[in-house]
């Protein structure tokens, strides 16, 4: 993974532990929508474990109804590998896993490119390091 620069969405990074990940990760989430962010544009995706409501659409909707819950109003939940090719005008990627398991470079990567407009990278600094490398970190002004 490279960082060349260029245009692109707003970056933030979100420094928490991996076991704080997901309760900040929607903490950004919440930040989003009361700076204005309607729901509809925007997606909260995890690396790791997907997130309780994705779990709890899924198991409501089964797998095809949870997929049609992209198009509604509402934020959407979801892992970043079921995600490729889609975005939102708004990404809050959750880190919430170590960046030890195969594909952890392509799940960042994919994540962090979800966001055509603004996008908040929640996670331990270490892993997005380790994972993606200093220049990557660097750039998401880890220090």
């Amino acid at each position: 993974m490279y960082s060349r620069g260029g245009n692109g969405p707003t970056v933030r990074f979100v420094g928490t532990s991996q076991d704080d990940a997901l309760e900040a990760a929607d903490d950004a989430v919440d930040g989003l929508l009361e700076s204005g962010w309607e729901p509809r544009n925007v997606a909260l995706l995890t690396t790791g474990h997907r997130h309780p409501v994705q779990v709890e659409r899924t198991a409501f909707h089964d797998q095809e109804g949870y997929w049609r819950t992209y198009w509604d109003d509402d934020v959407f939940y979801g892992h970043v590998l079921g995600c490729k090719g889609l975005e939102r005008r708004a990404v809050v990627l959750c880190l919430n896993e170590d960046g030890s398991r195969d594909r952890a470079r392509e799940r960042l990567y994919v994540g962090m490119s979800r966001a055509t407009d603004e996008l908040v990278v929640v996670g331990d600094p270490e892993t997005v390091r380790r994972v993606a490398g200093n220049d990557v970190a660097r750039r998401l002004g880890i220090g």
